[in-house]
């Protein structure tokens, strides 16, 4: 039986969205209004769920690879793209964070709509918990993400990547400090209940 499929806009695309897949909402579309991609850009977009920023990002990148541990985003995402009519300039693999990429590989952007809620663990075994689930402190992922992502970035490379002040925004720029990248904060967006959606750039 197919699992039902919702469609979600943003400019003139359109995605179709599995119920497997984290539906794009204010994070997603912050990200994607504030998206700076260069002609020639060679892109990961890390958690690609449904392909928003990638499919986005492939309108001016050379290149664009999607990474998701879930099976049922790397199809939704590689539809979409085809959808869109990017598919050309993109390309999908399943696997956590950057495992199923070469090592020596390099890039000149890396997206991140990273999963940052604060919560111990999911409640059942749901795809969708998992892209937004962060641990206790919201970090659990954020943290492995800042520890591999430099030695994957180009000399002239940056990093985009959306948290919440839930998850500690300094603690963010702390740890891209560690790395040898200085940070800013490309865009903000204030939630109900004092949090604030951020995004970050880093770069060397």
């Amino acid at each position: 039986m197919q699992s039902s499929r919702k469609k979600v806009f943003f400019e003139d695309c359109v995605f179709l969205v599995d119920e497997n897949v984290y539906e794009p909402a204010e994070d997603s579309f912050l990200f994607a209004e504030n998206l700076p991609v260069s002609e020639g850009d060679a892109v990961v977009d890390m958690g690609t769920g449904c392909g928003l920023l990638g499919i986005v990002a492939a309108r001016h990148a050379a290149s664009v690879i999607g990474v998701d541990v879930n099976p049922f985003a790397v199809r939704s995402a590689r539809e979409n793209a085809e959808l869109n009519h990017v598919l050309s300039r993109l390309s999908f693999v399943q696997g956590d964070l950057f495992a199923p990429l070469r090592i020596g590989e390099r890039f000149d952007l890396i997206l991140f709509n990273a999963p940052y809620v604060p919560c111990e663990q999911l409640k059942g075994n749901s795809w969708v918990e998992r892209a937004w689930v962060g641990g206790t402190t919201g970090r659990r992922i954020i943290d492995r993400f800042i520890s591999k992502a430099p030695r994957y970035l180009k000399r002239t490379g940056r990093i985009l990547l959306m948290q919440s002040t839930l998850s500690g925004i300094e603690q963010t720029v702390r740890r891209f400090k560690q790395n040898d990248l200085k940070t800013s904060i490309v865009a903000k967006r204030d939630l109900p209940f004092f949090e604030t959606l951020v995004l970050v750039k880093a770069e060397r």
